[in-house]
């Protein structure tokens, strides 16, 4: 009994962090359809190894600077996506520190263009 327990419990988990993955990339298409800026904050090799149509390229390490050079508003909405979601995550709290209010981490690439994908025409 024990055992299926916990079986359980690993599934109810493991559906809640695929579900809230889904609604990552939902909410952050939802943003880009609004008009948010869109950001890949990954190396120069990887943008060029396929990014999503009119992302703006800024590795993360330069975010900060970048953002100031480019005199982005600190209320603009912006989206941000890398390969797995950590290095948006180090962007967007950096952004965040510095008074940015409408900064969303959309994740991983491949999530955000499979999700795009899985969704039915329209």
């Amino acid at each position: 009994m024990k055992a299926l327990s916990t079986a359980l419990l690993i599934l109810t988990i493991g559906f809640s962090s695929w579900l809230q993955a889904g609604e990552q990339e939902a909410k952050a298409w939802q943003m880009i359809g609004d008009g948010a800026l869109v950001i890949d904050v990954r190396t120069t090799e990887e943008y060029a190894e396929g990014h999503i149509r009119d992302a703006l390229h800024i590795p993360f390490q330069q975010i900060l600077g970048q953002f100031q050079s480019l005199e982005i508003r600190k209320d603009r909405p912006v989206v941000l996506y890398c390969r797995s979601g950590r290095r948006a995550s180090v962007a967007e709290a950096e952004l965040a520190k510095a008074g940015f209010t409408q900064i969303f981490n959309g994740g991983g690439l491949i999530p955000m263009v499979e999700h795009l994908r899985n969704q039915p025409a329209q």
